[in-house]
């Protein structure tokens, strides 16, 4: 018995939604589209009755979704859609063949040789690494590297990103990407193991040299207190330390730590309840960039900090005494070594020794008249 595939599509019809049936396709794969006028499946009168177009109708839940179902023909529906030589036919009109079908394949011919030659091409073209490490997102790795095995993870992300996939690829770009107070590192791995060595024993061997063991990159980094300049640099260089200390340290931490390392007037003006990322937690530092400014720099005397523009440092001190009676306004310093009271006691010296000496003269001048 004869069948063809229809293929049904729901489409919309203002606010209604129509079943269509928009080509028909034989079983030696020719695909025959239907007229618009003729494709709505109301027209086909002896289609709508075979129970497959029920099963159709419930599987099109929205609008141009497409069904394309195999339905052997009664003696009904072979004298609608073929005519007695097999030429597929509609309301009294021959349908017309798709003859685009057949391009695809002749295309997607086309489209991978010039993929395997372009494929070829770039294979035989050697990589300029040097222009891809400019393109590297990270920093040279230096000494200086508190997270050797984080900066190693990021490297190897990017030479998969660049397709820096080979061995001896990712170890030269290592060294394109080492400062130069790693060179005698990397030029003794370099006499041990060679450029043809495995890419994983390199690896592990700059992990074991520059991984930190110890307890000072974490102290240096929870330790970080903003001391002077901006507030925004501060913070973020803290942040930076901190992901450096450790990549998995959850937001609520981060900015606690963060916050807790800036002075304690501007600590005190955060709100911690409404911080829920690091960025809204700078644009909140930024406003008050004004408090840090030059007229209220913070100064250091004696290991301690006192602001400026405030009576701490004068807390606790008496006006000296000798200024004031001098009329040279109030003065917290000691006594002891006020200036002007060092004039005032060399005046006085001077004083008594002049009155002493005309004491002298007076009393030989006495004794030589009484002996006269």
């Amino acid at each position: 018995m004869d069948k063809l595939n229809f293929e049904f599509q729901l489409m919309g019809d203002g606010k209604s939604n129509v079943v269509h049936v928009i080509s028909i396709m034989t079983t030696d794969g020719r695909i025959y589209i239907l007229p618009q006028e003729l494709q709505i499946a109301s027209m086909h009168t002896e289609l709508i009755k075979c129970p497959a177009y029920s099963k159709v109708k419930n599987s099109l839940k929205k609008r141009h979704q497409t069904r394309k179902v195999w339905i052997t023909l009664s003696k009904e529906m072979k004298n609608v859609y073929m005519d007695e030589e097999g030429n597929l036919q509609f309301s009294d009109q021959y349908l017309e063949e798709n003859q685009s079908q057949f391009e695809p394949k002749e295309t997607q011919t086309l489209e991978k040789l010039l993929e395997k030659i372009l494929i070829n091409t770039q294979g035989n073209k050697p990589q300029n690494l040097s222009y891809t490490a400019e393109r590297f997102v990270i920093d040279k790795f230096s000494s200086k590297h508190t997270n050797a095995n984080q900066w190693i993870e990021f490297f190897e992300k990017e030479c998969e990103r660049f397709e820096v996939t080979s061995d001896s690829k990712k170890i030269e770009m290592l060294r394109l990407l080492m400062d130069k107070s790693c060179n005698d590192w990397y030029n003794s791995m370099f006499i041990k193991y060679t450029m043809d060595s495995e890419w994983l024993i390199w690896k592990t061997k700059f992990c074991e040299t520059f991984a930190s063991k110890g307890w000072n990159p974490v102290a240096y980094a929870l330790k970080f207190k903003y001391q002077d300049g901006s507030l925004l640099d501060y913070a973020l260089k803290k942040e930076s330390l901190l992901l450096d200390m450790r990549r998995t340290i959850d937001k609520g931490t981060l900015i606690d730590l963060i916050v807790f390392g800036l002075p304690e007037y501007v600590m005190n003006k955060i709100d911690r309840e409404e911080l829920k990322d690091t960025v809204e937690l700078f644009n909140e530092i930024h406003k008050y960039e004004h408090m840090v400014n030059k007229k209220s720099y913070i100064v250091r005397r004696k290991n301690n900090y006192y602001p400026k523009n405030n009576n701490y440092y004068n807390e606790g001190k008496q006006p000296c005494k000798t200024c004031e009676k001098s009329n040279k306004g109030i003065r917290y310093h000691s006594e002891a070594v006020c200036w002007f009271k060092s004039k005032e006691d060399e005046k006085t010296k001077r004083y008594n020794i002049k009155h002493v000496n005309n004491s002298v003269i007076e009393a030989k001048l006495n004794e030589s008249e009484e002996k006269n």
